[in-house]
């Protein structure tokens, strides 16, 4: 069974005027897996969460995502793929203002996803992670009208929906008090296990690391970082 994500001698700059942000020589996770990735801002973790959901093409090396290889597609090809295959929470959300709130959450499944096991319609699934997240009285409110935390939870449940087979985190919690970031916590986990989601969640907050089966720094597989270092000390 392929791994859930692999990487291999992946290199990646902004320019060809910069140096690597990012050098990896190895990193996988296995299917299922729950991993925490940590590290100071402005290290890599948000270029590296772009890479491996194909926003961004590296200079070098390959990533496979879900038994496919996300480095030899296309810009067309790495969107169907990202929009079917990966749920993506970005620290701007990116809601469309001018749909609903249910319409943000069901909008994947205009792009190929599938709804989760058990559920008979999109609207069903929305309206049950709506309740597990404590939004179920604003399924038809317009997105400009609702709080930042709201929004937030909005663009986890978008996430979440159709429970895909990588799920990415970047950043999920940061405008959530302690109550909203339990329920989203346990939402998360719980969907994840029931359809054998992968989750790859990255966080400044480290008290939540203990949640998931590998907590990992950023530095220590990302050889730029190493090498910065080395040449400081």
């Amino acid at each position: 069974m392929p791994a859930a994500l692999e990487i291999r001698d992946l290199r990646f700059r902004y320019s060809s005027r910069s140096g690597d942000v990012l050098h990896i020589p190895q990193f996988s996770v296995e299917k299922g897996e729950k991993i925490f990735i940590f590290g100071p801002s402005g290290s890599g973790k948000t270029t590296l969460l772009s890479l491996i959901g194909g926003l961004f093409r590296p200079n070098g090396g390959t990533i496979s995502v879900l038994g496919q290889m996300v480095t030899s597609m296309s810009q067309g090809e790495r969107d169907r793929f990202r929009a079917r295959e990966i749920g993506f929470v970005f620290q701007v959300f990116n809601l469309v203002p001018y749909l609903s709130t249910i319409q943000n959450i069901t909008l994947p499944c205009r792009f190929g996803r599938r709804i989760s096991s058990g559920f008979s319609a999109e609207n069903e699934e929305a309206g049950y992670l709506l309740e597990k997240l404590g939004l179920g009285a604003l399924e038809s409110r317009d997105i400009s009208t609702l709080s930042i935390g709201q929004q937030q939870r909005v663009a986890v449940a978008r996430a979440l929906m159709g429970s895909p087979g990588l799920i990415i985190a970047d950043e999920p919690t940061s405008a959530l008090d302690a109550d909203a970031r339990s329920d989203f916590l346990r939402v998360l986990f719980e969907q994840a296990k029931r359809e054998g989601s992968t989750i790859l969640f990255v966080s400044h907050d480290r008290s939540l690391a203990t949640q998931f089966d590998r907590s990992i720094a950023l530095d220590e597989f990302n050889q730029v970082n190493k090498q910065s270092a080395r040449s400081y000390s």
